[in-house]
């Protein structure tokens, strides 16, 4: 069998593994969005700020692989990695802008449920990150980002039912609809994340 060279530059897996970082602050503060009198516009700028800080850690990352001669797994494995990471902080962020522009006031409290699918998927990822390194013990963490996908496919099923059951007005509706239609994007962005691990994880074995 030939020997794979493994670079030693850490670099790769610490940018990736801050980025997972930031995507369980972006699952916080949409925990926050949720709350009782929250102050949405300064949650609003707070996530902003988080998605911008996503977008730098994706550019750092495209721009080592393009100064990188020598990558710890393929190139394109890290373009798209990185892409779909920065993907699930632009849905985060989006719906709770969305939240704002439409001037939301009063959220359906199955959200809760979508939310806290994303919080766990954010602190998985979060955890599973540092693991690259090493490619060691991650089948669980795609494992149980695709149970979590299915959970939150279940819940924003239920959430859509209640919408047109007649409570909402129309536009109402439609507000709502875009809202929650941002947070199952997110969600799908995570198992995006997980497969793309999966799909390292077994080319590196």
């Amino acid at each position: 069998m030939p020997l794979r060279f493994r670079p030693t530059d850490a670099t790769f897996y610490d940018l990736f593994a801050d980025s997972a970082r930031n995507l369980v602050t972006g699952a916080e503060l949409l925990a926050e969005l949720l709350a009782v009198g929250a102050d949405r516009p300064k949650i609003a700028k707070r996530m902003r700020e988080a998605e911008h800080a996503g977008d730098e850690l994706t550019h750092t990352i495209v721009r080592r692989v393009n100064s990188t001669f020598v990558t710890p797994f393929d190139r394109e494995d890290i373009y798209r990695l990185a892409a779909s990471v920065d993907d699930v902080m632009d849905f985060m962020e989006e719906a709770v802008d969305l939240v704002n522009l439409y001037e939301i006031h009063e959220l359906p409290r199955e959200l809760a449920n979508q939310v806290e699918v994303l919080q766990r998927c954010a602190e998985l990822t979060a955890e599973a990150m540092p693991r690259l390194r090493t490619m060691n013990d991650l089948e669980e963490y795609w494992i149980e980002i695709n149970r979590l996908e299915n959970d939150g496919d279940k819940s924003y099923r239920r959430i859509v039912a209640k919408l047109f059951n007649g409570q909402y007005d129309a536009l109402t509706v439609l507000k709502l609809k875009d809202v929650v239609d941002s947070l199952e994007a997110a969600i799908d962005a995570f198992e995006s994340v997980a497969n793309i691990v999966e799909q390292i994880a077994v080319k590196e074995s």
